[in-house]
């Protein structure tokens, strides 16, 4: 069944939800100081709400009261389908006890709970992340894949490569719809060391198939790039800060040499490329750099960027975790001079997953269930293959092999993606956490990632290593929103259209 979520919703006034429109909802909109709507409620109303149910009590409609640093306004959050209210501060003891929100909100209740529930449990996979080769020529301190397997692992042969993406498209024409072209990225450790293979996996399904690579830059010479460009193919290229100082600091070459000036080279002749994409792994030695790093991507034109909070599925990236309000600081700093850079200059820099997750509160229908929003895509919307064929829910889980599926070349996808490697990871849910069952933001942040908790925990059930920051990106989003900035940081056109998604 496709389900289309419009990228608009109508005026509500006082209050709005990414999900207050047909189908899913999205953008909410409301004035800088609305009026509460409707006549003083009664003392009925007051203690009970518009059918009767006590509102904050029994079974009735529980909102949660959440700062958010805006001197105007605060957030009220039905947490269990994340309906929420941006509510003057004025008036929002009013609003909770007053008739109109807990009209609006039981009025759209199950509409809400089946969308969220569709978005959980109902999407079909879209995207792979295809790991052609085990190597890696740079030995990064935070790499989320195995060290021995970085150094010496095994490589996809041409015809075994040409097999794996058979396999592939032939899944996906059976689940999606028809004329719907899956995303393949070819990710690392680094693809272009099999780049033969690659390319000839990009010429014989370019019509099946959007392609990306994602890729250090010590292989992209002018003859790779040009292929890369002139197929449409995108390019993420990775850079941890503005300097070499900094940059080499994590990502460093077995020979223990630094990469920055290449990367910068590459990053350079790219320019106004749209395909281009730069991720930064954010970590304790870089940290303090971003909004510096903010300044230097948008001096040479680069319009997206991720700034990806470390993970800590190996030990590397678990020691150098940055302390959590070292990161909250720097990373909205930096999203803060983005947002002057763009009214300086007219030109953004668009902070990917920042991005991601205001897409998460004002047009759900439009986001990407990527790495920090809820919930994590892997398994749902995408999964990720390994060199000798193995199929776990993303990434991360590729060097956990209790997660992986099964093999490409043994077992039926449509089978792999149903087993209980799979399951449960696409059954976990926030409200099954503790402490995260009880926080107003679970919707918006879904304690990520599964495999970074699994291993540091040993379990699933347990929440995020960096709970409070991704806590306080949410209250930074709904700032944002309610100073009216969304468009400042989001893609320009993202209004435009419909946005579809795929569900059971």
């Amino acid at each position: 069944m496709k389900t289309s979520y419009p990228s608009q919703a109508p005026d509500l006034g006082a209050w709005g939800r990414a999900g207050e429109s047909e189908g899913a909802g999205s953008q909410i909109s409301f004035n800088r100081k609305p009026q509460l709507p409707g006549p003083p409620p009664n003392t009925s109303t007051l203690l009970h709400g518009p059918a009767g149910v006590p509102v904050n009590a029994g079974a009735g409609p529980h909102f949660d009261i959440l700062e958010i640093g805006d001197p105007d306004y605060v957030a009220l959050i039905e947490a269990d389908t994340a309906f929420w209210v941006l509510a003057p501060r004025d008036q929002a003891l009013d609003m909770l006890s007053g008739p109109e929100l807990p009209r609006t909100y039981l009025e759209k209740q199950d509409r809400l709970a089946a969308d969220l529930h569709n978005v959980r449990f109902g999407l079909l996979p879209s995207a792979v992340y295809f790991n052609p080769t085990e190597r890696c020529n740079l030995d990064c301190g935070y790499c989320y894949l195995p060290r021995e397997a970085r150094r010496g692992g095994a490589d996809m042969t041409p015809a075994r490569l040409l097999e794996a993406l058979g396999l592939l498209a032939d899944y996906f024409e059976s689940t999606l719809p028809e004329g719907a072209r899956p995303q393949l990225v070819f990710h690392g450790s680094e693809p272009l060391l099999v780049k033969d293979a690659v390319f000839q996996g990009i010429e014989k399904f370019a019509g099946r198939f959007r392609f990306g690579v994602q890729t250090n830059t010590l292989l992209l010479d002018r003859e790779t790039r040009d292929f890369l460009v002139s197929h449409g193919a995108g390019i993420g290229i990775s850079l941890d800060g503005p300097t070499p100082e900094v940059a080499d600091r994590t990502r460093r070459t077995w020979a223990d040499g630094g990469v920055f000036d290449q990367v910068v080279k590459v990053l350079e002749e790219l320019a106004g490329y749209p395909g281009l994409n730069v991720i930064t792994t954010v970590t304790r030695a870089n940290v303090a750099a971003l909004p510096e790093l903010v300044e230097f991507l948008h001096r040479r034109g680069v319009e997206n960027a991720l700034l990806n909070p470390v993970r800590g599925t190996q030990l590397g990236g678990r020691d150098l975790m940055p302390d959590q309000g070292e990161l909250a600081y720097y990373f909205f700093r930096a999203l803060d001079r983005a947002y002057e850079l763009y009214r300086e200059t007219g030109r953004k820099l668009v902070i990917g997953n920042f991005a991601n997750l205001l897409l998460g509160l004002a047009a759900p229908g439009a986001r990407r269930l990527m790495c920090d929003i809820s919930p994590c895509g892997g398994g749902r919307c995408f999964f990720a293959v390994g060199a000798q064929g193995e199929v776990a829910p993303c990434s991360e889980f590729l060097g956990l092999p209790e997660f992986h599926g099964g093999n490409l070349f043994t077992r039926p996808l449509k089978d792999l993606v149903k087993t209980a490697a799979f399951e449960q990871v696409t059954t976990r849910v926030a409200e099954a956490i503790e402490p995260c069952r009880r926080c107003a933001v679970r919707h918006f942040c879904g304690a990520p990632c599964p495999a970074e908790v699994y291993a540091m925990n040993g379990r699933l059930d347990a929440p995020a290593a960096l709970c409070d920051f991704y806590a306080g990106q949410a209250r930074y989003a709904f700032r944002v929103i309610a100073q009216g900035r969304l468009d400042d940081y989001l893609w320009d056109g993202w209004r435009e259209g419909l946005e579809e998604i795929w569900v059971m």
